[in-house]
């Protein structure tokens, strides 16, 4: 990813993620702007990009971050979300048997007692494989990853959503349906 698409996929996190007012737009419920408005705003304060730059970051994103609705007409983030805002509208989905949470080392003492939270996001963000999970956790200090007995507290009545770029996303993860015994080395 070149620098130019670094800085600007930054930035759009930044904004359709958390911050919105910083530029002066504003997201409806399910995350979504106008790219025409995002553009005007991120220029009019210092952010000039133009929409092939745009869609070529949306395209090349490795974590595909940002979704472009069908025409290219709007453009949201994918799931993250902490600004009040956005209250997407997922629909609920059926997890694999088992998901992964990466997260640092550090974390573990309140893991084990809390289970993992949301947090200032909407949701807690869980992956289908170890590998993203543990690159996950790799950003963070010394990985961990963590196994989600996603069948069983989905039995329990949690809902499980998918979001666009296939993370999966629920509320919570009491530790009871956490195991601790698939740590990264």
């Amino acid at each position: 990813m070149s620098d130019d698409h670094k800085k600007l996929s930054k930035f759009l996190s930044y904004v359709l993620r958390h911050h919105p007012e910083a530029i002066g737009i504003e997201l409806d419920r399910d995350g979504w702007v106008e790219v025409a408005v995002l553009i005007r705003q991120a220029a009019a304060h210092g952010r000039v990009f133009d929409r092939a730059l745009l869609q070529a970051v949306v395209a090349n994103n490795d974590k595909q971050r940002f979704t472009l609705s069908a025409d290219g007409s709007r453009i949201r983030a994918a799931q993250g979300h902490s600004t009040a805002q956005v209250a997407m509208n997922l629909a609920t989905a059926v997890p694999p048997p088992q998901l992964y949470h990466g997260t640092a080392e550090r974390h573990l003492a309140a893991i084990r007692e809390q289970g993992l939270q949301a947090g200032c996001r909407h949701h807690v963000h869980l992956s289908a494989d170890v590998a993203t999970a543990l690159q996950v956790g790799s950003r963070h200090g010394r990985p961990v990853v963590l196994t989600v007995d996603a069948a069983a507290l989905h039995a329990a009545g949690q809902a499980f959503y998918l979001s666009d770029n296939r993370v999966w996303l629920t509320d919570a993860v009491p530790p009871a349906f956490l195991m601790f015994e698939s740590q990264a080395d």
